[in-house]
């Protein structure tokens, strides 16, 4: 039996019908082979981040438990990005902080530090980000984030004014 790991997922959405993506992706999740929802976060709007000509982002964060290793999980995040109708690299959404029919982040797994082609964990972006900190620290405030401390001591650094909750998925 494999071990089993936490890891932490981000779920971003902003065209099509954003909650009801974050709904079926959070059921996919629950899915994967060797994996279980520790915890789920409710529904955030947040205002786009990075190109501020789209609309609003509809944010979450899940806490899994896994015993995919963290390539293969990534592999599975970005098939359920591919079942929401993601087409990564041929359409607007493929643009740098773009909008996007669904977004998984793989942002933390364990206490691990990975930095290999296509896969760095911590996700390298998270202690900027209130979109995701805010729905992370929810359900998983104490979950260390190396060098950072934990999720909480993260989210006291950045501004969360905008972020707001808007109920489950």
């Amino acid at each position: 039996m494999p071990e089993l790991t936490n890891a932490c997922i981000g779920l971003g959405a902003n065209l099509g019908q954003p909650q009801d993506a974050m709904r079926l992706a959070m059921q996919a999740l629950g899915e994967l082979p060797g994996t279980r929802v520790l915890a789920a976060s409710r529904l955030y709007r947040t205002p786009a981040w990075g190109r501020l000509d789209q609309p609003d982002y509809i944010n979450a964060a899940v806490v899994l438990q896994t015993g995919l290793e963290p390539q293969a999980l990534l592999e599975h995040l970005l098939a359920i990005e591919r079942n929401a109708g993601r087409k990564r690299g041929t359409e607007i959404a493929s643009m740098r902080w773009g909008p996007r029919v669904l977004d998984l982040d793989l942002l933390l797994y364990g206490d691990r530090t990975i930095n290999e082609v296509g896969l760095r964990v911590p996700h390298p972006y998270l202690h900027e980000r209130a979109f995701a900190l805010v729905p992370l620290a929810e359900i998983a405030p104490d979950t260390s984030f190396p060098g950072h401390g934990s999720v909480a001591d993260a989210l006291r650094h950045v501004d969360v004014s905008g972020v707001e909750a808007i109920g489950r998925a």
